[in-house]
């Protein structure tokens, strides 16, 4: 299905989109830990556990499958093209949604990175604030080539932070892990568990659309369809491993507003607890830049689609508006913003998304495949 699959190895085919996924996922989905508080501590460790390892695995891995396969049979290699040819002119309600989520994690963002400037150092949240916002500010209206740069050197240096950290936990903690689940756990939360799976997976889902350009790479629909489920696979272990981990400290650690912080200091390490806190508020920024950057490339690809010319100064008017929204929004607190703002949002990528690519999805991908094969 075009020169750029038949020039990939299976390696770019099925493993690249989930490690982009995973590298996308990261901040919003567990960066600071408390998302795994709201969605998951609050059933207990193994309920909790139950959640994420079926219910949100199998939702992103079966949403995954099917958006990347579409994407291959129609060639469509962004959200917007993709959007367009599922649902018609009413793929502007996922946009609207899409929107929202984004300032919704930029707030959440900018929010974290005052918490981590007040952890470390015992200055106002607003240093961390500000400082966050000029550094997302300075990638965006750098351009494309110095994000995908960054990005890359700093998905390194993340991933081998995070590596340490897990093995120092689980060296240090495995008895105290052991006793969480082997102790009497929550009898009064239902089915509940269920649904936090749901809404965890449903609020990261607009990440899987924001990675469909890496299919490209696929040049049948059953390779993407396996590249989907990988990706949700990939995705998600490194969130299984870590709230495993902070199950040593429940149900303590559900008060706590930078849950991997207070584990931190909990085993003592201090000299890693700035590394650890530094490295986050990189992938913070990884995150917000990338987001930003996103939108203004979409608007700036509108214009060209219509043989326009994009106005000068769009790049640095948008990533201006997002962050100071982002900033507004951020002054509800970062525990409100995870248990209010994405709960919201949660619902909105249901409805515009995961609904239309499970059903009409399904459809249509039915009906190409059938015309591929005649």
């Amino acid at each position: 299905m075009g020169e750029v699959a038949a020039k990939s190895n299976w390696f770019q085919k099925l493993i690249v989109p989930g490690i982009v996924f995973q590298s996308c996922v990261i901040a919003g989905g567990y960066g600071t830990g408390r998302e795994l508080i709201e969605y998951f501590m609050g059933y207990g460790p193994v309920k909790g556990t139950m959640a994420i390892c079926i219910v949100t695995l199998a939702t992103w891995s079966i949403v995954a499958a099917l958006t990347y396969a579409f994407a291959v049979l129609y060639q469509k290699f962004n959200y917007k093209n993709l959007m367009q040819e599922l649902l018609g002119p009413v793929s502007i309600a996922y946009e609207i949604a899409y929107i929202y989520l984004v300032v919704i994690i930029m707030a959440v963002v900018t929010s974290a990175a005052g918490e981590i400037v007040h952890t470390l150092f015992g200055w106002n949240n607003w240093v961390g604030i500000i400082g966050m916002a000029l550094a997302i500010f300075f990638l965006v209206i750098s351009g494309s080539d110095l994000i995908e740069k960054v990005l890359s050197a700093w998905s390194f240096v993340l991933y081998g932070t995070y590596i340490v950290f897990l093995i120092l936990c689980f060296v240090k903690l495995h008895g105290m892990i052991g006793e969480a689940y082997a102790a009497p756990q929550p009898t009064d939360v239902g089915a509940g568990w269920i649904k936090g799976g749901f809404m965890y997976a449903f609020y990261n889902m607009a990440v899987i659309l924001g990675t469909v350009y890496t299919v490209k790479h696929n040049d049948s629909a059953k390779s993407a369809g396996i590249a989907g489920i990988i990706a949700g696979l990939i995705g998600i272990v490194p969130g299984i491993i870590l709230f495993v981990a902070m199950c040593a400290f429940y149900p303590a650690i559900n008060e706590e507003t930078l849950p991997i912080a207070f584990m931190i200091n909990q085993m003592n390490i201090p000299w890693f607890q700035y590394i650890f806190q530094i490295v986050l508020f990189g992938t913070l920024i990884e995150t917000g830049s990338g987001l930003i950057y996103g939108i203004t490339d979409r608007f700036e690809t509108s214009f060209v689609e219509k043989g326009k010319q994009a106005p000068k100064n769009l790049t640095m008017i948008i990533a201006i508006i997002f962050l100071v929204i982002g900033v507004v929004v951020a002054q509800f607190g970062l525990t409100g913003l995870i248990a209010k703002g994405y709960g919201a949002g949660a619902w909105l990528m249901f409805i515009t998304y995961c609904i239309p690519m499970v059903t009409l999805g399904v459809y249509k991908i039915s009906k190409k495949s059938k015309e591929v094969q005649a």
